[in-house]
């Protein structure tokens, strides 16, 4: 049977909008309030340097698409330069990012819903919103993006909206009073550092160009991904400077504002009056749904890929459904996990998202660098060192303050981040002993002919053995009862062989020797728990 495959069914402008929608555009009044306040007044500098480093970036992403028009992202980029390993790292890092999503638009859903409908239980509201989304992801990607397309132009028709309202009040004299004025991009009271520290706030605004590439492999043509790549951070990031520039010339200062955090319906209000600002509010609605579904899409193409490749099961990750052309149980995993949001906080989810990100661009970058630079020798001209390495190294360096920025309480990653100078020390050493000496091959080998022995060996005692199972050298043996578990565990101990429980059950015990064990050692395992095996009694 001949497999089957994503469906290439997506133009240029239907990625370029599914971008878009990941975007989120109607943000840029959402983090306006805390933004202008950190800048102090001068917001689409903010997004003018978020935006040149985050064409560096996008730069990268173009060209690493070009050499793999594959879906997978980073995970894809960094498997193929560097080590498949590594590739698996970044890959489980940037589900941070693109796994949670889905799940931050559905708490977002839930906290509107609730400040309407108080009275209504809040799960109702995440669970609709995640019914609906999950099942237009299972349908069609086309249908995804026509639905996505609607939402976008509706924020678009909102904030050009917004523009001729405003330009209306600049008549009036609020404000600044005048369209053409320099003072939202410089003034007396500017700083530098505090402009980066704004850059860094609104880069995130920015997360969406780099999904784009998880659907390479349902572009009609796979030519036109770089050019949708960067179509989407242009446009994004002219929509974001164009609206931060009015906005911030009617809004001088953060005195106007009640709720600096969330200023989009004040904004709404003052510009139009309370018909505009339910309208406002109904465009951030949209957004919301629209970056869903975009997300919901794109991260489930990034496990489809894990899968295809074998590092995810590949029967449930790397299965396409048949008559839809989508990666269906992905969907629906997505789904289940964006049902988590009937309980956790915004603050936290966004946090890990941050850091996914963050891991995502770096290595897209440093993919760059060792596919051009280390494996194609590119860097015997100017123009070459400037494009393969400075480029890509310019997008990921930065100062501490910066980073700081970025994970403002470090107290939210405490294992993420745990770990002292020592115990890092001797986790890279690790690492590094494992790739060299090939230490995950071998544990696949020699784990095979482990577990083959161990099955052998309970042939015939299938009144004490219910099942033998594992993957590597980490291998299960699940047995009727705890009592039996316990007593061969015990015979073991006396022969000379350490097993464990799993938790506080004994009812399967867990075979998991060192990685160097020798074929000689495996033999003596496999007669002790032959001969423990003939001792007990069912």
């Amino acid at each position: 049977m001949e497999n089957v495959t994503l469906k290439r069914s997506l133009g240029l402008w239907a990625i370029v909008g599914l971008g878009l929608g990941y975007m989120t555009p109607t943000i840029v009044f959402d983090t306006f309030g805390i933004v202008s306040k950190e800048t102090n007044g001068v917001v689409p500098l903010a997004y003018i340097t978020a935006l040149i480093v985050m064409l560096f970036t996008a730069i990268s992403y173009g060209k690493m698409v070009k050499v793999f028009p594959n879906a997978g992202s980073a995970y894809t980029y960094t498997r193929e330069t560097m080590n498949p390993h590594l590739g698996f790292l970044v890959g489980w890092a940037a589900l941070l990012d693109y796994l949670l999503l889905p799940m931050v638009n559905a708490l977002i859903i839930r906290i509107y819903m609730v400040s309407v409908f108080p009275n209504v239980p809040s799960w109702i509201w995440v669970v609709a919103y995640v019914a609906a989304v999950t099942g237009i992801n299972v349908w069609s990607m086309g249908k995804t993006s026509n639905m996505n397309t609607i939402l976008v132009a509706f924020e678009l028709v909102l904030i050009a909206a917004f523009l001729v309202l405003a330009i209306v009040q600049f008549s009036h004299g609020m404000g600044k009073g005048t369209v053409i004025t320099f003072d939202p991009l410089y003034h007396s009271g500017v700083r530098l550092s505090a402009v980066l520290t704004g850059a860094t706030v609104v880069c995130f605004s920015f997360i969406g160009f780099d999904a784009v590439t998880m659907y390479a492999e349902e572009a009609k043509d796979p030519k036109i991904m770089p050019k949708a790549i960067m179509l989407t951070v242009f446009i994004g990031g002219a929509v974001f400077f164009i609206a931060s520039y009015f906005a911030q010339a009617l809004f001088p200062d953060v005195s106007h504002f009640k709720n600096t955090d969330d200023t989009l319906p004040e904004i709404g209000l003052y510009v139009g009056g309370t018909l505009f600002k339910l309208l406002f509010i109904s465009g951030a609605f949209a957004a919301t749904v629209a970056s869903g579904l975009a997300s919901h899409a794109s991260v489930s193409r990034l496990l489809y890929v894990m899968g295809r490749n074998g590092v995810l099961p590949k029967r449930w990750f790397g299965y396409v459904h048949p008559k839809f052309r989508t990666p269906a149980w992905n969907v629906i995993l997505v789904g289940l996990v964006s049902l988590l949001a009937i309980t956790p906080s915004l603050e936290l989810i966004s946090s890990f998202i941050n850091f996914g990100a963050l891991i995502a661009f770096t290595f897209v970058n440093l993919s760059v660098v060792a596919f051009f630079v280390f494996r194609k020798k590119r860097y015997k001209t100017a123009k070459d060192v400037f494009s393969y390495l400075v480029m890509p190294a310019g997008a990921v360096v930065a100062k501490e303050e910066v980073f700081k920025s970025w994970f403002p309480n470090p107290f939210m990653h405490t294992t993420t981040f745990g770990g002292n100078p020592l115990a890092c020390a001797a986790a890279i050493a690790t690492i590094g002993v494992l790739i060299e000496g090939k230490l995950p091959e071998r544990a696949a080998a020699c784990g095979e002919y482990f577990l083959n022995g161990l099955k052998e060996a309970a042939k015939g005692h299938e009144d004490i053995v219910q099942e033998v199972r594992g993957k590597g050298l980490m291998i299960g043996v699940e047995f009727h009862s705890d009592e039996l578990g316990y007593e061969v565990a015990k015979g073991m101990f006396d022969g000379g062989v350490l097993v464990a429980g799993t938790l506080i059950n004994s009812k399967t015990l867990r075979f998991e020797p060192a990685l160097t064990i020798s074929y000689e050692e495996v033999d003596q395992v496999i007669r002790t728990f032959k001969h423990v095996l003939s001792q007990v009694k069912a």
